[in-house]
C-alpha cells in the first residue's frame, strides 16, 4: 500500500484533474474547446474550485480551529500556530485572491447574461450577484488587510510583545467571524442570481 497515489496530496488532485478530463471527454465537452463558452465554463470552475477551498478554510477556522484552541493544552498550541494555522493561512489567504481574480474574469467574460460592469453597478440583470460579489470583495480584503496581518503578529511571524499578540488575536477572530457572517449572504446571491433576476 506504499504506492497508494491517495497517500499523495498531489498525486490525489492530479488524480482528480484526470477523473474530470475524463467526464469532459465522455460528455462531449471538448467540442466546446477555444470557443467563448468554453472559457467562461474554465474560468468558472476555477472559481468555484478556489472559492470552495476559501470558505473551507474560512469555515474550518470558525467551526473547529477558534473554539477548539481553548481545549487544548498549552503545550500542544505550537503544532497548531507553528504548523497548522501557517500553512492553513497561506491557502486561505490564496485562495481568497483566487476566487476574486477568477470571479471578476468569469464576469468579465460576457458569457453569464451580464457583464461584470452591470455586477459591480447592481444593474439588471446582474444586481443579485453585484451584491454577492460586493460581499466577496469585502471579504478579500479582510483576509488580506485584516486577518492576515493581525495573524503574522499571533504567529511570530512578525515581532510583538504579549499584549499586541493578545489583541491582533482578537482582531483577526472578529474579522473572521465578519466573513462568516458575510459568507452567508454571498453564497446566497450566488446561487441565487438566476432566481432574483
Amino acid at each position: 500500500m506504499k504506492n497508494n497515489p491517495l497517500e499523495n496530496l498531489h498525486k490525489t488532485l492530479g488524480l482528480g484533474l484526470i477523473l474530470a478530463l475524463v467526464v469532459f471527454f465522455v460528455v462531449g465537452a471538448f467540442r466546446i474547446v477555444g470557443e467563448g463558452v468554453f472559457w467562461a465554463f474554465l474560468f468558472r470552475w476555477i472559481h468555484v474550485v478556489a472559492g470552495i477551498l476559501w470558505i473551507g478554510l474560512l469555515y474550518y477556522f470558525n467551526f473547529v480551529q477558534i473554539p477548539s484552541m481553548p481545549k487544548i493544552p498549552d503545550e500542544q498550541k505550537p503544532a497548531i500556530s507553528k504548523v497548522i494555522a501557517p500553512t492553513a493561512l497561506f491557502w486561505f489567504r490564496w485562495a481568497a485572491a483566487t476566487t476574486v481574480l477568477f470571479g471578476l474574469i468569469t464576469a468579465g467574460t460576457g458569457q453569464q447574461g451580464y457583464t461584470l460592469s452591470q455586477a459591480l453597478t447592481f444593474q439588471a440583470p446582474a444586481s443579485t450577484i453585484g451584491i454577492g460579489m460586493w460581499l466577496a470583495l469585502i471579504m478579500a480584503a479582510n483576509v488580506w488587510f485584516v486577518i492576515w496581518p493581525n495573524q503574522k503578529k499571533v504567529l511570530g511571524i512578525v515581532q510583538a510583545d504579549a499584549d499586541a499578540k493578545k489583541k491582533a488575536g482578537r482582531i483577526a477572530m472578529l474579522a473572521s467571524r465578519t466573513n462568516t457572517m458575510l459568507s452567508i449572504p454571498m453564497l446566497f446571491c450566488m446561487v441565487g442570481q438566476k432566481l432574483f433576476l
